[in-house]
Order: structure tokens, then C-alpha cells, then sequence
């Protein structure tokens, strides 16, 4: 059955544009851009997010070895467009044991970033340090992309953000000691940008993590 669209902060249930709001709305955080129904992970399903997202759709390209796509999600609606998103992938981390990365693109405000992070939102920008020496580096379509530590996460996850494209970019890793797989300059594609090669992408079981990033 398909799920309702939420409130990309809260997880909470959100009520549809009406006769008294022309956005939707959220009981606690107001007008908010709907966090859409997560559904299992398949080529199709990431075409969906890809063709309505106004914002990137980072993955790792190619895939580390041994991972694979596990969820994608999308924050908005037919009539703004996906004004954010997030893709998980899963593999075996570089200490051994499962590992889970989540990317998220979303523009300012949108929260959803700092949901999967644990955070208090919606933006990361309080809780970075960039006066100093950026923490990890990736590259993201191409270009060298720094990112920082992000504090105050829970301590079972390792959270870093940083700017692409004009728009913020948050990577979460779970479990924290998986945070190393951050250090080895991951290359980034925006899938909006990707050729057929994506049809091939292998795909596993749906992420519990994109469905409930877990407590604060």
C-alpha cells in the first residue's frame, strides 16, 4: 500500500494545499515540502526521484566494490519538484561489517539532511566548524568538494556536509567507524547527469535507515 507524504523534519503527518494554504503544511514546523512515500529500490523507482528532482541526486559512481543502491527518497511535490533528495547505498564497511551511506542534496531549509543526521535542523551550518581544514573531500560531478564534521550527531552514525552545486550536501554514515570510507575522496555523479550505464545499477534491500534515520 502506498504510504502518505510526511514532513521531511519530523516524520509527522502533513495536511495537502487547501482553501486556507497554498503549501503544505506541517502541525509543528509549518509549510514544509513533502517528504514523498519511500517505496523499495529498483531502477524505476530511482527514475522517478531523478526526473523530478530540481536539486542533485549524488551516488557514489561507480559503486565501492561490493555495494549496492538500497533506497531513494524525495522531498516535494508534481508542482515544486524535488527540492530535496537522498540516496543510500550498502556494502561492507572499511573496518569490516555492514556499512550505510546516505547522501542527501536539499536546499536551505528543507531539514531533511538533519533528520538523517540526528541533528536539531534544518541546516548543518551551526553545527560546522569551517574555519578550519575541511574533514573529508569527495568529488562531486567533477569538481573537489569539501566537507566538515558535523557535531552533535547521534554517536552510532558519522555525519559530514559541506556545499555542491550551489545547494547542500550531507553524507551520514552508519556505523560511525564507517565514517573512513569518507576519507578516500568518493567521486559523486548527479544522476540527473548519468547515462544508461544506470540501468545496470544492482540494486539490495531496502534501507531501514532512509525509512527511519533512528533517535536523536
Amino acid at each position: 500500500m502506498r504510504g502518505e507524504p510526511s514532513c521531511p523534519k519530523c516524520g509527522g503527518r502533513v495536511r495537502a494545499p487547501g482553501l486556507f494554504a497554498d503549501s503544505w503544511q506541517c502541525g509543528v514546523h509549518g509549510a514544509v515540502h513533502p517528504l514523498q512515500p519511500v517505496v523499495p529500490p529498483s531502477v524505476e523507482a530511482l527514475a522517478v526521484v531523478v526526473n523530478r528532482a530540481r536539486v542533485p541526486v549524488w551516488m557514489p559512481w561507480p559503486l565501492p566494490v561490493g555495494w549496492l543502491f538500497t533506497g531513494v527518497a524525495c522531498a516535494g511535490d508534481d508542482r515544486s519538484g524535488g527540492r530535496a533528495t537522498a540516496v543510500a547505498c550498502s556494502g561492507p564497511g572499511p573496518l569490516g561489517g555492514p556499512g550505510e551511506l546516505l547522501l542527501v542534496a536539499e536546499e536551505l531549509g528543507v531539514g531533511l539532511g538533519a533528520r538523517y543526521a540526528g541533528i536539531d535542523g534544518p541546516d548543518p551550518g551551526p553545527h560546522m566548524c569551517v574555519d578550519r581544514p575541511p574533514d573529508a573531500k569527495v568529488h562531486a560531478a567533477g569538481r573537489p568538494t569539501a566537507l566538515w564534521h558535523v557535531e552533535g550527531a547521534p554517536h552510532d552514525r558519522a555525519v559530514f556536509a559541506g556545499e555542491a552545486r550551489g545547494l547542500w550536501l550531507w553524507a551520514v554514515v552508519w556505523p560511525e567507524r564507517s565514517g573512513l570510507l569518507m576519507y578516500d575522496e568518493l567521486v559523486l555523479t548527479d544522476l540527473r547527469d548519468a547515462g544508461a550505464e544506470v540501468d545496470l545499477l544492482p540494486c539490495g534491500a531496502l534501507s531501514p535507515r532512509i525509512l527511519s534515520p533512528g533517535p536523536r
